[in-house]
């Protein structure tokens, strides 16, 4: 497949980072793990081969590469509106719009600036009142107690660039960590959930009509990807992401879980994802960056019909990866002692040593196709099945060659 690639360094990456926290905060620790099983009884709650679900439609929008600011923009339009009528939205209503903001690093390591001015445009135009742009960075970056903040999803907002396109397109910031711990309040999945306590989720979503979703298309070195469901987790206080890393056992299955607390059961109307730049290794924050000939704009009204579209088009990229290029950037995730190692150190930034020895195993999760994900397979069991896909070729502009691909990548039969 041709297509054309980057490879983005950071002085210190999220590998780097982890790493060092893992040996020098948690080795020891973590060198005890290996000889006592400390891992819970914890399993999965499972109702076994989950049946077809509804039809779902899935826009898709092909890009050139390179192309204008003002083309993209159009592109990401066109296939929100494809994916929805907006009818959801009355005069003056008020819209949360969820990035991925794990770090300031630019797109594609955290969502693309452009489909967010290009949101807030098209929400403006179609009645809404107030639109907000918020979301809480990764730990390795920001942390909130009870009684401290360390680092600013502010000042991380405006280093990826998405904080003053938005501003400019007409939306307001929102950082729930400015407004301090009790900003969140609790809000439980469904019933027959592997999380063992509600979530805390902001409050600021108590205060919305709705909420737009857009992450990115990446790779991710503790759950395989990071797509729409997985975003999710930047919503969430610090103790429900402890809870969420030392309970690993079923972390794939709480990613799918999360998606059912009812702010977002209930408000969320659209999830939209530039991915016409994606990372195939590592991340999330850094990693080897693709580029296709055509990228895709992926804009659906469901959460989990969006995210099978967007792992086959990830996983068709990484797989044209070659081999010296596989090689040069071996992606850590392959390896279980490393991702169990990296899971315990974010426990430990999370909560302290004291959480290491009673924290789960973390598996890693092989992608070699979407049936393999545990956080898809988890979604068709509590969101009514297999969503039964339909692809709209927004104008024509995906080519027939990936168009068909994906259609086999994410067919049942």
């Amino acid at each position: 497949m041709d297509k054309e690639t980057q490879v983005k360094r950071a002085k210190m990456s999220r590998r780097e980072f982890l790493i060092a926290a893992g040996f020098i905060a948690a080795g020891a620790l973590l060198a005890i793990t290996q000889f006592l099983d400390t891992d819970s009884d914890t399993t999965t709650i499972t109702s076994g081969n989950p049946r077809l679900g509804p039809a779902q439609t899935v826009a898709l929008t092909g890009v050139e590469r390179d192309v204008s600011e003002a083309t993209l923009k159009q592109a990401v339009k066109h296939a929100a509106l494809s994916a929805t009528d907006f009818k959801w939205l009355s005069q003056g209503d008020a819209v949360f719009i969820k990035p991925a903001l794990n770090s300031g690093n630019p797109f594609p390591a955290t969502t693309s600036p452009t489909a967010v001015a290009a949101m807030v445009e098209l929400l403006k135009e179609k009645g809404a009142g107030r639109v907000i742009v918020g979301d809480m960075s990764g730990i390795e970056h920001v942390k909130l107690s009870e009684d401290e903040l360390a680092g600013s999803s502010r000042e991380l907002m405006a280093a990826s660039g998405i904080a003053q396109v938005a501003l400019d397109a007409g939306a307001e910031l929102y950082f729930p960590e400015e407004h301090g711990w009790d900003a969140f309040v609790e809000e439980l999945p469904r019933e027959q959930t592997n999380w063992q306590a509600g979530i805390m989720m902001p409050k600021i979503l108590q205060e919305v009509e709705h909420i737009v979703l857009i992450p990115r298309c990446s790779r991710h070195i503790l759950l395989g990807s990071s797509l729409g469901m997985k975003n999710a987790v930047g919503y969430w206080r610090t103790d429900s992401r402890l809870q969420y890393h030392r309970n690993a056992a079923t972390i794939q299955e709480k990613t799918a879980d999360a998606n059912t607390v009812p702010s977002l059961l209930n408000k969320q109307r659209l999830v939209i994802n530039d991915a016409s730049q994606m990372i195939t290794t590592l991340g999330p924050d850094n990693g080897f960056i693709v580029k296709p000939e055509t990228g895709l704009i992926i804009a659906s009204q469901d959460v989990v019909a969006h995210d099978m579209v967007a792992l086959a088009w990830l996983l068709r990229n990484r797989f044209a990866m070659t081999e010296e290029e596989l090689r040069e950037y071996r992606d850590p995730y392959t390896n279980q002692f490393l991702v169990q190692t990296l899971n315990r150190a974010v426990v430990t930034r999370l909560g302290g040593a004291k959480h290491v020895l009673g924290s789960e195993k973390l598996t890693r999760n092989d992608l070699d196709s979407i049936w393999d994900d545990r956080v898809l397979n988890r979604a068709y069991e509590i969101f009514g099945g297999i969503p039964q896909l339909s692809l709209f070729n927004v104008n024509d502009t995906v080519p027939d060659d990936i168009l068909l691909a994906l259609k086999e990548m994410v067919t049942t039969s």
